[in-house]
Formats: C-alpha cells, sequence, structure tokens
C-alpha cells in the first residue's frame, strides 16, 4: 500500500471511525490498486463514482479516490468492462488509483453531516438550539442521524429558507400536515431518511429522499416534511471533509503514537505536498426542468 493511501485511510479512520458504520454498509478501502503511482499526490474527493468523476480522476495521478457512496454494493460474482461502474473501478486500479468509501460512518460521527446539516437548520439560533443523536447511540463517537431542538419556535417558512440557504438550492420539496403549526424540533438524516425518521416525535423530518406513502404518512401524523434531493443533503460537506483531512493529515506526521505512523512512513508523508481535490464532475444526478 503506498504512503498516501494508508496515511488518507488512517486519516479518514480518525475522522469518521468505521466502526461507526451500519451492518449493512460498505465501508473502508473498496479497492487497493496494484500498481500505486510514485507521482500521484492527488486525493480526489466525490459523493458519487459516475463517468464524468472517473474521466476528471483519470486526467491527474490520483492516489486514492474517496468517494462517500459505495460504488460497490451488492454481491458480485465477476468484475467486466461491460459493466460501467466495474469497468470504472477497474480503469481507476490500472490507473494506479484505489478507492476508499466512508458512508454511514460519516453520517454518524460527531462534526460529520448529520451535524453539518444541523448547523444549517440552527441558523442564527445555534448558540442555543440543542443537537441530540437521532438512532442507536454508538458510543461517544457518534449514532446514525440528529434531532435538533430550538430554543425558539420558528415558521416552517423559515426554516426552509436556512436549508435552501445551507444547501445552496432554490428549491425543496416540502409536505404540509393539515394543522399549521410553529417548528421546534427538526429530525434530520442525510441522504434517504424513511426508515431512521420513520415515527420520531418531531415537529419536521429533513431528509434527501423518502417513499411516497412514508411522506403520506408522516404528513397524515401531523409533521411537516422537507426533501431536497438525495445527494443534495451530502455534496455539501465535502469542503468541510477536505479540511478535515488536511488538518487530521497534518496531525499524523506529527503523531509518534502506536495507532500512528512509523517514523519512516512520517519523514516520507512530509515529503508530499498532497492535492486534496474536490471533484467538480460531480454532481446531483436530476435537474429540474
Amino acid at each position: 500500500m503506498s504512503i498516501v493511501v494508508k496515511s488518507v485511510c488512517k486519516a479518514l479512520e480518525r475522522i469518521a471511525p468505521l466502526r461507526l458504520a451500519e451492518p449493512w454498509d460498505k465501508v473502508g478501502l473498496i479497492i487497493e490498486s496494484p500498481v500505486p503511482r510514485s507521482d500521484a499526490k492527488r486525493v480526489v474527493l466525490t459523493i458519487d463514482l459516475t463517468t464524468a468523476v472517473l474521466e476528471e480522476t483519470l486526467k491527474v495521478p490520483t492516489a486514492l479516490l474517496v468517494t462517500y457512496h459505495p460504488p460497490l454494493f451488492q454481491p458480485i460474482t465477476s468484475l467486466t468492462l461491460s459493466n460501467p461502474l466495474q469497468a470504472s473501478l477497474l480503469k481507476l486500479s490500472a490507473a494506479g488509483t484505489s478507492v476508499f468509501c466512508p458512508h454511514s460512518s460519516l453520517d454518524a460521527t460527531w462534526g460529520g453531516i448529520n451535524d453539518w446539516l444541523a448547523e444549517g437548520v440552527m441558523g442564527p439560533q445555534k448558540a442555543t438550539a440543542k443537537v441530540n443523536i437521532l438512532g442507536e447511540v454508538k458510543g461517544e463517537a457518534g449514532g446514525a442521524g440528529r434531532i435538533v431542538t430550538l430554543d425558539e419556535p420558528i415558521p416552517i417558512e423559515e426554516l426552509v429558507q436556512r436549508v435552501k440557504k445551507h444547501l445552496s438550492l432554490s428549491q425543496v420539496d416540502v409536505g404540509r400536515p393539515l394543522a399549521q403549526k410553529s417548528i421546534k424540533s427538526v429530525a434530520i438524516c442525510a441522504g434517504a431518511g424513511g426508515t431512521l425518521l420513520s415515527g420520531v416525535d418531531a415537529d419536521v423530518y429533513f431528509t434527501g429522499e423518502m417513499q411516497h406513502h412514508d411522506v403520506l404518512g408522516a404528513v397524515a401524523r401531523g409533521r411537516y416534511v422537507i426533501l431536497c434531493g438525495h445527494t443534495n443533503t451530502e455534496r455539501g460537506y465535502l469542503p468541510v471533509l477536505a479540511k478535515k483531512l488536511l488538518d487530521t493529515l497534518s496531525e499524523l506526521a506529527r503523531d509518534e503514537s502506536s495507532d500512528g505512523l512509523s517514523r519512516e512512513e512520517r519523514i516520507e508523508i512530509e515529503k508530499y505536498q498532497l492535492d486534496i481535490h474536490i471533484s467538480e464532475a460531480d454532481r446531483h444526478p436530476l435537474d429540474r426542468m
């Protein structure tokens, strides 16, 4: 394993420990290239591995592609070029690029995607609002979702504006209950939140997507629902992750503890000027027309 891949994997484990991932998830080092390139100093961050992201990544020698969503989710019996996603993984590996996926571990960790979404919900009430874990509490490191309790209620229109501003969106989908009310509590789940949010006692369910009948059920129970598009609740976190990664890599280079890098590895990684690149080709797969 190249020193760049090893260092970044260790840094990502500190940022979002893989033990926080859901049992069904496929996280960690998905592909380790057998032909690492010594001139590869770039690490690419993306939400999805698409054909466009592949082409962008292959233009510059890249040691590691960090894709939030698992490129391999279902069991496979073969890796062939006839399957576009499998072909992307094969081409990356042949080019010396390994692939890492953090997914639900990055949702659950404190300071991860769901906490970033909570910041947008709190807005100017950040200093006084409370954030608690929604779902299974996984030690002191975090948990699946978040629930925000505001110190003062706000109208749904104000909350929607906060969400759109935080996610840089011009439109979101809003489900409204028959009886209108002010908002004091917001349950949050990045991506697809139907299962995690089901039955949660909160004024608003805020997520990327939910199934049709889950939305109907939530609205019938008096909840508002804010849906923003699956990856729209995730992509804006990438600049935060990039900074965390740079800071953690810097810490690793100075860390002499047993769970860090060896002395030789610390000396080697300091020689690299790593380029943490947020993919410019990565985007939400659907356009509104």
